[in-house]
């Protein structure tokens, strides 16, 4: 580490102490004992101090025979314990003051502020103290790196991507530690600036001025977003392909063909009557441009896709751990300090009540609780959040009959506009419903596990992050997809048949899909849920909060515009911080990154274009979330990490469950295996012609439970003895009337061995990525070599100074005095 005098001279930044010289590296809040006459206004139990001595005086004054008044025992209880507790908490901040100056600490207290109530604890770390802890962490300098041929490729590469890397030069980088206000000036124009959005991160910098966890993040968000790039791309294809073979798409031209003369039964009881195939033209055409062969090869580029994306995240992870000398971290976990200056002052805050920090001390909490005195809190937890998904699907039940209701009363409407355009009414509406739903439950869930791990007492701060994260994303998981779940696998397979329909409730009928499937009504969810999900729950909610915070603030105070800009001025900087938004971790960051990922990996088969809406989102995304980290929230306290924790477990998870998704809804909820079967069994040409005729069944409306038929039975002018239904039964006029035909059975068998081949061919292509490509890149597990070797030949050099030594002195003569050997002191770092 450089001494002070090696530095480049730079102005003076930064707040200091009242002498001007020594700049403050730390600040703490903590309240003061408010005034006299202004805890008789607002408090019923103040300072009883200076009534006491006046009933005392006034006693004496009339004799000794008058008896005191007696005081209220609730009253003096209570205020014995205020009086006790706040000089118990003034007893330990004094104390611990009193150990960080013997630490080697400056303080320096402002308590004459302008905020009323709240006092502030100017910390400075001397020269000689950062150099100690830094030896105390044992941080390593770098070593000179050989410029081989990987090297001159790397330094090839980053020449010609010179535009997309933030201006950052490497003396203002260095110096980050000792200009922080440089520093984030720094990240305010290369990295919370929208105008550089096609830029990478200066990560180096992130990492230095908010830590190592909230660098790893940033990293991982970026290399996130890169990776979307293709993704996108190759969706894009996919939808772009759609697009261009839906007027050669045989079913959806017969389904359009108007002189395919086809009627088909009614969607409802009774309300809906017959309908002509030709009415739903537009759905079939429009689910062509998901349900084609190339979703097929999209799934299955992007479960390889996923397992690249992990495999280049352990590569970067393990090249900043390099970088940022976190190897050996396990070793070090004592120290729970990411660098210098924060190392000194991680611990500070334990005993302070603060405002905007919150630090534990030690990492271990002494709660001794037992297995036995935690079961009814683990009960407790589990049995809430059994009851909550429960409530979930409640709720998708609900809009299930939300869905059939409006559908029965839009069918029985007069309005000629409402009867042509039910299906997209009804489509439409219940997403939107089950996006509010999403939002409001969000908010529900995320603070019910919060309350939940609190009960549960956690021994340690990880333990309560990783219980925390595991029922927060649980409870969220299931709320963002149940809908999503229930129409990709389960609406339209159990509804019977007409004449035999299955019933809910009473009178309402099971849904059932459209004649081109449910694959459109679940990519129209998708797309809801997505995009109103990233623009409202993620980006509008982070925008505007703090907005109306600050404006509830403003119209909370007594001061017009033009007083509350004069008093900022005269605020100093750590003043003006004590007005941010506290830093609520970066869970929710995590979590909202990985529901996207899960949308993007888990039903990408009926979305292509989920990745592209993913990549746009996260662009803003990485803006937004440096603005406000820069400008909106109080800076954190930095924390070291080797990697993103449970999160990659979670990410890992999803990419294998999203290989088994994907199967099932290739295999049962689009019509590709259908189309395949019918082709190679029973196409008379092999080509699609017949493909629709083949999936519809017969019915003959003689056969509809009473009080089921339609009330205008002659809606399309002429009388109906058989109509048509998407399915594969036995015709009313066979033996076994309505039964399930072999088609069906054939179809089944082929769905559930393309589960099996599919998910097991992706999975083992996947393990084989995995394999190939190496967790350690070439240069780095070569730069560590060479550090291993040379701390070998200096450990050698060492040992062979000390045996010359101890030579030299054998050598000598016993009369002979021996020369004291030259101490060698350890470098001032």
């Amino acid at each position: 580490m450089p001494s002070p005098h090696d530095l480049p001279t730079c102005p003076k930044q930064g707040p200091t102490f009242q002498d001007g010289q020594r700049r403050v590296d730390y600040v703490l809040t903590y309240h003061i004992q408010k005034p006299q006459s202004f805890r008789r206004k607002t408090s019923h139990f103040g300072d009883y101090r200076i009534l006491r001595s006046l009933r005392r005086s006034l006693s004496m004054m009339r004799g000794r025979d008058t008896p005191p008044p007696k005081e209220d025992p609730e009253v003096a209880a209570h205020k014995h314990r205020l009086d006790y507790h706040e000089d118990d908490k003034r007893f330990r901040q004094t104390e611990f003051e009193d150990n960080l100056r013997e630490m080697g600490l400056e303080l320096e207290k402002d308590e004459g502020n302008k905020i009323p109530g709240i006092g502030f604890l100017k910390i400075h770390a001397p020269w000689n103290v950062l150099c100690r802890e830094a030896e105390f962490m044992k941080l390593k300098m770098p070593t000179k790196k050989v410029c081989d041929v990987v090297e001159r490729i790397n330094l090839f590469i980053r020449k010609a991507t010179a535009p997309l890397h933030p201006k950052v030069e490497p003396n203002r980088a260095q110096n980050m530690l000792f200009y922080p206000l440089l520093s984030c000036q720094i990240l305010y124009d290369e990295w919370a600036s929208y105008s550089v959005f096609y830029k990478y991160q200066p990560i180096g910098l992130i990492r230095k001025y908010f830590g190592e966890k909230i660098g790893l993040y940033f990293a991982w968000l970026g290399v996130y977003t890169q990776m979307l790039i293709p993704a996108a791309i190759v969706g894009a294809i996919v939808f772009l392909y759609g697009c261009a073979t839906v007027d050669n798409d045989i079913p959806s031209m017969e389904i359009c063909d108007p002189r395919n003369n086809i009627t088909m039964c009614p969607l409802c009881d009774r309300a809906c009557s017959y309908w002509k195939l030709k009415t739903a033209c537009g759905t079939a055409r429009a689910s062509h441009l998901f349900d084609n062969p190339a979703t097929v090869f999209f799934s299955i580029f992007m479960a390889l896709w996923a397992a690249m994306f992990m495999e280049h995240w352990k590569r970067r992870q393990m090249r900043l751990n390099y970088i940022w000398d976190l190897t050996g971290f396990e070793e070090e976990e004592v120290s729970l300090c990411p660098y210098t200056t924060a190392c000194l002052l991680l611990y500070v805050c334990s005993y302070f009540s603060l405002d905007y920090v919150l630090i534990t001390l030690f990492q271990e909490k002494k709660v001794k609780l037992t297995c036995t005195d935690r079961a009814p809190a683990y009960m407790t937890g589990l049995f809430t959040m059994l009851i909550m998904v429960g409530v979930t699907f409640a709720v998708v039940f609900g809009v299930i009959l939300y869905r059939i209701s409006i559908k029965a009363a839009l069918h029985m409407s007069s309005n000629p506009t409402a009867r042509t355009n039910i299906r997209a009414t009804v489509k439409g509406t219940a997403a939107v419903i089950n996006l509010v739903i999403i939002i409001i439950m969000d908010e529900v869930y995320g603070a019910l596990a919060r309350w939940l791990t609190l009960l549960e007492v956690p021994k340690t701060d990880k333990s309560f992050e990783e219980r925390l994260i595991i029922k927060t994303f649980v409870l969220k998981f299931a709320n963002a997809f149940s809908p999503i779940v229930y129409l990709a696998f389960f609406r339209g397979r159990m509804v019977g048949r007409p004449g035999d329909y299955v019933y809910v409730i009473g009178s309402y009928r099971m849904e059932e899909c459209a004649h081109a499937g449910c694959l459109m009504e679940l990519c129209i969810q998708l797309c809801i849920t997505m995009l109103g999900k990233q623009l409202i729950q993620n980006n509008l909610f982070e925008i505007g909060i703090p907005k109306i915070k600050k404006l509830i603030r403003r119209r909370k105070s007594d001061m017009d515009s033009q007083q509350q800009e004069d008093y900022n001025m005269t605020l100093q900087r750590h003043e003006k911080d004590h007005f941010l938004g506290p830093f609520v971790g970066l869970s929710p960051e995590y979590m909202e990154m990985i529901i996207q990922f899960g949308m993007v990996t888990l039903f990408v088969a009926s979305f292509p274009l989920a990745p592209l809406f993913a990549l746009l989102n996260n662009i803003i995304e990485i803006r937004l979330d440096a603005k406000k980290f820069v400008t909106e929230v109080r800076r954190p306290i930095a924390a070291r990490a080797k990697d993103i924790g449970i999160w990659y477990n979670l990410l890992r998870g999803l990419s294998k469950v999203a290989v088994i998704v994907n199967a099932f809804v290739i295999s049962f909820t689009s019509d590709f295996i259908p189309r395949l079967v019918y082709q190679y069994m029973y196409s008379p040409d092999g080509s699609m012609h017949g493909f629709v005729n083949h999936t519809l069944s017969y019915f003959n409306v003689s056969d509809f439970q009473p009080g089921t038929a339609p009330l205008q039975p002659m809606h399309l002018g002429y009388e109906v003895q058989i109509c048509r239904y998407k399915d594969y039964r036995e015709t009313p006029w066979s033996n076994t009337p309505y039964d399930l035909s072999k088609e069906f059975w054939a179809i089944l068998a082929c769905r559930l061995a393309f589960v099996v081949v599919f998910q097991n061919v992706v999975m083992l292509m996947s393990d084989f990525v995995d394999w190939l490509i190496p967790d350690i890149p070439k240069d780095i597990s070569l730069q560590i070599h060479k550090e291993k070797v040379l701390m070998v030949e200096l450990f050698m050099k060492e040992e062979e100074g000390k045996k010359l030594l101890r030579d030299s002195h054998a050598n000598q003569s016993p009369l002979q005095p021996r020369s004291r050997p030259a101490s060698h002191t350890p470098s001032n770092c």
